[in-house]
């Protein structure tokens, strides 16, 4: 049975576009789009309207960065696919694309299908996975071929991590040589986890345990170093790179000076690193474990090339590498020891929301915004125009925004399943209001209406920036 519906009277906003706008939505997908009151619009008939008066029409986020469920440093990731995805949806985003693990000695195919179990039939909103490489071997980098043509067209290699996730160089030029061959986009976790390993060690010998020194261990420079060095080794192998949660000023210039000779180098950066910084990891009794991840938070002074970075697109993408663990019991483990608290931060709920912030604050226009984090993130993993956007064709991915409704955000009215917020108390402007996923209203004027197996697995193209 077809179903029609109509979302009128709001401004649609597009990373391309600005337009008072009818959308008309059948069978899960953007049919037309009309301006309000002209003779197209004005013949329209649907099952359900949706009155969009005052607020923006944009395209459902794409986080192109989550870890739902992520087995790491004795404890898993907090949220599971049902609770991510659920919060994913509340924070106005409607795909993620998370990270599928090899383990070590195992295949590529045995870690896909481990994440195939965990995301099927428990997803509110659509989902894709990245495959994640711990053991480059000529087994694994033949399997990348058929991850390729099944729709897993990105892989992500470790610098960092030594014993857990880390790969050599050697490792990594063979991983980009294979990708440069089959289309598959490399990702790159790039800070020296070698020399990290040694200043982590040193930092414990002299008693320095608390949470800031996590970010003091891991240097800006290792950063910047191994960002340059995978820079290289892509160049060398001729293989495109997409570097992960760049958080420092000289990491990005590192990009910047790459683009600038037309190198197909791309890099991504986070909330976390945008509003949060060393102060946080600095706060007392252990709350600084709060923010330990990795990359670490930066001091301040980051945050303006970051936002640079943004504005000059030598940083296109802000996803959030959701990682979420519990403050209690999980965050506590590294009490005494900073290298064990387990390293992540809650924030698919908040990413929209606070880059709509930075619109207000005048770090970035609005159609940046939409850019950054719907339609770069989809063309970037081959998911464009069906996510991304709205236009003909797409799938009908679409958030209701409330540009002048005002927020606290907390951990008392968060959707994600941790205790704490890494934002606590931050004042905003914007709300998401309605968001659809494929036409299905996920969260009806501020309700949850969306429900576990809706979201389906999505096959993603090769990177379409290439």
């Amino acid at each position: 049975m077809s179903t029609r519906t109509l979302i009128r009277g709001g401004l649609v906003v597009t990373a391309a576009d600005e337009l008072h706008a009818d959308v008309l939505i059948e069978d899960g997908r953007v049919v037309a789009l009309a301006a309000h009151g002209s003779a197209p619009a004005e013949t329209w008939t649907a099952d359900r309207t949706i009155d969009a008066t005052g607020k923006y029409v944009i395209p459902g986020g794409v986080d192109a960065h989550t870890h739902m469920e992520l087995p790491f440093g004795g404890t898993s990731a907090s949220d599971t696919f049902e609770t991510g995805t659920r919060a994913a949806a509340w924070g106005g985003t409607t795909t993620i694309v998370d990270f599928a693990v090899q383990s070590v000695g195992h295949s590529l195919r045995a870690g896909l299908d481990a994440w195939y179990a965990k995301a099927d039939g428990q997803c509110a909103i659509d989902y894709a996975f990245h495959m994640i490489l711990s053991d480059v071997n000529e087994g694994t980098l033949k399997e990348m071929d058929l991850l390729v043509e099944e729709g897993i067209s990105s892989f992500k290699l470790f610098m960092a991590y030594p014993g857990v996730f880390y790969s050599d160089d050697g490792q990594i030029l063979r991983a980009m040589q294979r990708a440069s061959a089959n289309g598959g986009l490399i990702m790159m976790h790039a800070e020296n986890g070698i020399a990290i390993d040694v200043l982590v060690e040193q930092a414990l010998a002299r008693g320095e345990t608390d949470p800031r020194h996590h970010g003091e261990v891991r240097k800006v420079l290792l950063e910047a170093e191994a960002t340059h060095r995978a820079i290289q080794l892509a160049r060398v192998a001729g293989s495109p790179l997409y570097v992960v949660h760049v958080s420092a000023e000289e990491a990005v210039a590192e990009l910047a000076a790459a683009r600038d000779k037309g190198l197909p180098v791309f890099g991504e950066t986070c909330p976390q690193y945008l509003f949060l910084s060393t102060d946080n990891l600095a706060e007392p009794d252990f709350q600084g474990a709060k923010y330990v991840c990795s990359t670490p938070l930066r001091p301040k002074e980051h945050q303006a090339a970051l936002w640079r970075g943004l504005r000059t697109n030598d940083l296109q993408v802000v996803s959030t590498d959701h990682c979420p663990f519990c403050f209690r019991g999980q965050k506590e483990l590294g009490r005494g020891d900073f290298s064990k608290i387990p390293n992540g931060l809650p924030g698919v709920e908040n990413r929209m929301d606070l880059l709509h912030q930075a619109v207000l604050d005048g770090h970035i226009s609005r159609r940046r915004w939409i850019e950054i984090a719907c339609a770069t993130p989809a063309r970037m993993f081959g998911l464009y125009p069906r996510k991304g956007t709205i236009a003909p064709g797409s799938d009908a991915d679409v958030v209701l925004y409330d540009p002048h409704a005002e927020q606290v955000i907390s951990a008392e009215t968060h959707h994600m399943n941790v205790d704490y917020s890494a934002y606590e108390g931050r004042r905003i402007t914007g709300r998401v209001d309605t968001v659809l996923s494929r036409g299905e209203l996920v969260i009806d004027r501020r309700e949850y209406t969306g429900r576990a197996g809706h979201g389906a697995f999505a096959h993603r193209s090769t990177c379409q920036y290439l």
